[in-house]
């Protein structure tokens, strides 16, 4: 049986029911993204409201409302959720908190980051509320202390920043003879990610070429000066909007022949080369288990910051014969390989 085979064959029923799961919530978060601010025949129930950033995304709501859905508390049977969609602008963000705060939430959950918790916690200091984040939320000043959060707010941090270390060094077993890699920033994310990503090439004598793009217009000229300034291998930042041009980033990051490393699996499955990241639908099964657990009575406050269990390492099979790229043993053996 091959490597690839038997990581399928090892997935569980429960995986399995979760894919499904994600299959049928994609109708629904597409019927309800644009609903008025309570269905009628919801008013009666408790409001959940889900804050975001990019479009509606089944791939992240599904989780959630898993999360939820375990705990006894089912979208349209005994809640109502809302869902606020900012469509990757952030200045939409402080508009539609405050229409999720006008409908009396029992609990407002945010997805896209830090902007996205502070957009809530601007709108209301008393309705509880769940975010997740790839900062530290102590440091970004959305919690008092990971153990005690203490005021309206709790979450999870997924450590998206601290896994740079990571992603440099399985791009360098990747792509050995790189010596030059390049950094592609969002400049209105987090501002530590550049220090972290040049402390793992400078620890093992890589060059370090730095571009940004804060607009679907400026990503294909970021990656075409990446790849005149002599860049070998490209990490590209952790950032919501980036996310959200995924299927981008991995056309062109092929087309100009530079091997890249991505923040989530889905960059992978969308044909980038390869991606590290905490298991995004852990992350987001765990905001609905903690909205549950607010909805029963607990308080945010008293409510520990939480970390992943889980992280993927994810290699596209195909992109790196396009690339030229041959897997090393010591990739296949830790990493799920799409083929």
């Amino acid at each position: 049986m091959s490597a690839t085979m038997a990581r399928r064959a090892r997935r569980s029923p429960r995986a399995m029911w979760r894919r499904a799961f994600i299959v049928r919530v994609g109708a629904v978060v597409a019927a309800f993204a644009a609903a008025p601010l309570v269905r009628s025949a919801d008013a009666a129930l408790p409001v959940v409201g889900l804050l975001g950033l990019t479009g509606p995304a089944p791939r992240l709501v599904a989780p959630f409302l898993e999360g939820l859905a375990e705990a006894g508390f089912v979208d349209g049977r005994t809640i109502a959720v809302l869902y606020r969609w900012a469509d990757n602008r952030s200045e939409r963000l402080p508009a539609l908190a405050a229409e999720i705060v006008a409908a009396r939430p029992a609990v407002i959950a945010t997805i896209g980051g830090v902007g996205v918790a502070r957009a809530a916690q601007a709108a209301t200091s008393t309705v509880p509320i769940v975010f997740e984040v790839g900062v530290d939320p102590v440091a970004a000043g959305l919690v008092g202390s990971l153990a005690r959060p203490g005021a309206n707010s709790t979450g999870v941090y997924m450590l998206t920043g601290t896994l740079n270390e990571k992603r440099v060094q399985y791009l360098h077993e990747m792509v050995p003879r790189a010596t030059t890699v390049a950094l592609l920033l969002n400049p209105r994310g987090p501002v530590e990610i550049e220090g972290k990503v040049r402390e793992a090439t400078d620890s093992r004598g890589l060059r370090l070429v730095v571009v940004s793009a804060g607009s679907e217009q400026e990503i294909d000229s970021a990656l075409r000066d990446a790849a005149a300034s002599g860049a070998g291998a490209l990490v590209v930042a952790n950032s919501p909007f980036f996310n959200s041009r995924r299927e981008q980033l991995a056309t062109t990051t092929l087309r100009l022949g530079i091997p890249a490393i991505f923040e989530w699996r889905e960059f992978a499955v969308a044909g980038g080369l390869m991606s590290y990241g905490s298991d995004i639908s852990g992350v987001h099964r765990q905001l609905g288990v903690y909205a549950a657990r607010i909805l029963k009575g607990a308080r945010p406050a008293e409510l520990p910051i939480v970390q992943p269990e889980r992280f993927e390492l994810a290699i596209n099979r195909r992109t790196a014969a396009r690339l030229g790229l041959t897997i090393p043993q010591s990739l296949l053996l830790r990493a799920e390989v799409i083929e």
